[in-house]
C-alpha cells in the first residue's frame, strides 16, 4: 500500500532558515546541515528498503500561488502571503510500505529530525494512497 507522509511549515519557519526571523530563532548554517544530513539518512535508508517511491521539499510560501475560477471560468490568481498564519505543504514522501504502522513508524522518525530550540514541530501527516480513484467511468 502507498503512503503520503507530509511535512508542514510556515512561510516564518523558511524565513529562520534563512536567517531572517522576526518570530522563533534563525538557523544556523550547521542546523541546516544537521537537517540535510538527517533526511538525506532517512531517504537513503528508504531507499535501500525499497519503501521509497519520491521524495521533494517544496519551495517557500511566497512562491506558491492560489488559484480559483471567476464565474466565466478564467483563472484568478492571488499571491497573497499564503502560508504565513497557516502551516502549509513544506515536503513529502511517498513511500511503498507493508502496513500503515509501518509508515507512521517511519513518520515518527521523520518527526525527530534536528531543528534550533524554540522552533515549531509539527506533526507529520500519513496519509494512505488507495491504489484505485474508485471512480468508474
Amino acid at each position: 500500500m502507498k503512503y503520503m507522509l507530509m511535512v508542514l511549515g510556515k512561510q516564518s519557519d523558511y524565513d529562520a532558515m534563512s536567517g531572517a526571523t522576526t518570530a522563533g530563532p534563525a538557523w544556523s548554517k550547521a542546523d541546516l546541515q544537521a537537517m540535510f544530513r538527517f533526511m538525506e539518512a532517512v531517504n537513503k535508508d528508504l531507499a535501500a528498503s525499497g519503501e521509497l517511491v519520491e521524495a521533494r521539499g517544496l519551495s517557500e510560501p511566497t512562491q506558491a500561488r492560489l488559484v480559483t475560477a471567476a464565474k466565466d471560468g478564467r483563472p484568478v490568481i492571488s499571491e497573497e502571503p499564503y502560508g504565513e498564519t497557516t502551516a502549509v505543504l513544506a515536503g513529502y514522501w511517498v513511500l511503498d510500505c507493508d502496513s500503515i504502522e509501518r509508515a507512521t513508524e517511519i513518520a515518527a522518525r521523520v518527526h525527530q529530525c534536528p531543528i534550533p530550540e524554540g522552533t515549531p514541530n509539527y506533526p507529520v501527516v500519513v496519509h494512505p494512497i488507495p491504489e484505485t480513484a474508485g471512480i468508474e467511468v
